[in-house]
């Protein structure tokens, strides 16, 4: 019988971090690998040696990130760049009235599409919540929401801010080597830019140990102990290194204040009924909001590692699959029809193989706890004094301020501590005993 010890080994997550080369951050990260469909049980195409998709033992050299999308697109990307602005003077909603309802149809190939999918996304954002929490709409304009819901079907995504828009999409531009910003914002920019950049950040982290994924389970098809060692190594360090990145949250250059714009409308007090997207639907339709609960690598360790989160919080982050590009869908698939690692590491006796198995269980679970710690600094504190009327003095919405709702909250609408702790605590009991 496996159980959790008292505590895990807690490692350090202060100290000096040294920013990233930027070029890692484009195409060809853990967030931008696309993995082709599950063919089968086994996890075959792994089984044959074949890459799922793109070489994650040799990552492509990055291509050049597009920022703008095509002419025809100039009134939505006019919009985009001048959000704070509009969304500050209440003006944005009257602009995008007057917007031409342009077809998806002249987007070529998925750079376009997902960039389309983020302008529209944040164009979105800003028009539901302009006046905060008090002055939400029930309806998307026709001219939004079609073209919005063509690109959304087009990449498999859901018509929302979702976490691949942040990550992959969000797309760092850089006229230096090492100096990152993004392309479209908020009101509340600076904030913002913090929240996506360190999620970036701590992506980028991960790289490794989507690699280490891949390596372990072909050790694990060729029985090789030692590779499988190695790699249980990396996915520790990966991990280890994903909670020292989410640890620059804490500089003052990065701290997010989390705004209204980020939120859902699903399980939304602010929006009970949904939204109607108009020439879509003429009923409302509920999604969630962007949440970490969509990333792909953490869904793929738990895969892996073979954690079993309880039934609420597996139907949960099951949910939140659909909100990953079906390529990282499908990938975190894959891991799942592979030989399991767990049991493999049971069976084999290994006293070395067990010790790294657990180190890579508890530095999940002390990313899971480092998490719960920003959640509650960055998003409940700040919502909870909102809430209480003691936040910043700001000219409402324009100023960022953190939605009430998020007090008991997350962005994507889960009850944000009960859904955390859970997490962590099922990830500790995925340790093995002695």
């Amino acid at each position: 019988m496996c159980v959790s010890p008292p505590t895990c080994p807690r490692r350090s997550v202060q100290g000096p971090i040294s920013h990233p080369s930027a070029s890692v951050l484009r195409r060809g990260t853990a967030a931008e690998c696309h993995p082709g469909p599950a063919q089968g049980r086994g996890l075959p195409s792994l089984q044959r040696g074949v890459q799922p998709g793109c070489s994650l033992t040799a990552l492509p050299p990055p291509p050049s990130t597009k920022t703008e999308l095509p002419a025809p697109y100039g009134p939505w990307m006019e919009i985009a760049h001048d959000l704070p602005q509009l969304i500050a003077s209440h003006r944005l909603r009257s602009h995008v009235h007057q917007m031409p309802q342009l077809s998806a149809r002249h987007l070529r190939g998925r750079e376009e599409l997902h960039l389309a999918h983020l302008v529209l996304s944040f164009i979105t954002m800003g028009y539901l919540w302009q006046e905060g929490e008090e002055g939400t709409v029930k309806v998307l304009p026709q001219n939004l929401a079609v073209p919005f819901w063509e690109v959304s079907q087009a990449l498999g995504l859901p018509p929302i801010l979702c976490h691949a828009d942040f990550v992959a999409l969000v797309t760092p531009v850089w006229p230096l080597h090492r100096n990152l910003d993004t392309i479209i914002s908020l009101p509340g920019a600076e904030s913002l830019r913090g929240f996506i950049l360190v999620t970036l950040l701590v992506e980028k982290a991960a790289v490794p140990g989507i690699k280490a994924i891949v390596q372990a389970i072909h050790a694990i098809l060729q029985l090789d102990h030692e590779t499988l060692h190695k790699a249980l190594q990396e996915l520790a360090e990966a991990i280890g290194d994903m909670t020292k990145a989410l640890a620059r949250m804490h500089a003052p250059r990065y701290q997010p204040d989390c705004s209204v714009s980020l939120c859902s409308w699903k399980d939304n007090p602010a929006m009970p009924g949904g939204l109607v997207y108009e020439g879509v639907s003429d009923e409302p339709l509920a999604y969630s909001g962007g949440s970490a609960a969509q990333s792909t690598v953490l869904h793929a360790f738990d895969e892996l590692l073979g954690i079993r989160h309880s039934e609420e919080s597996s139907a949960f982050l099951r949910r939140m699959r659909q909100y990953m590009p079906p390529p990282h869908r499908a990938f975190v698939e894959e891991i799942r029809r592979a030989p399991p690692l767990r049991q493999h590491v049971l069976s084999s006796g290994d006293a070395r193989l067990r010790a790294a198995f657990n180190r890579c269980v508890c530095a999940l679970a002390d990313f899971r706890s480092y998490h719960i710690t920003i959640v509650t600094k960055y998003i409940a504190v700040a919502a909870a004094k909102a809430k209480a009327g003691r936040a910043e003095p700001g000219d409402g919405p324009a100023a960022g301020k953190p939605p009430s709702a998020l007090e008991t909250k997350g962005t994507g609408g889960s009850h944000i501590f009960s859904f955390l702790k859970s997490v962590r605590d099922t990830t500790r009991e995925g340790v093995i005993s002695a």
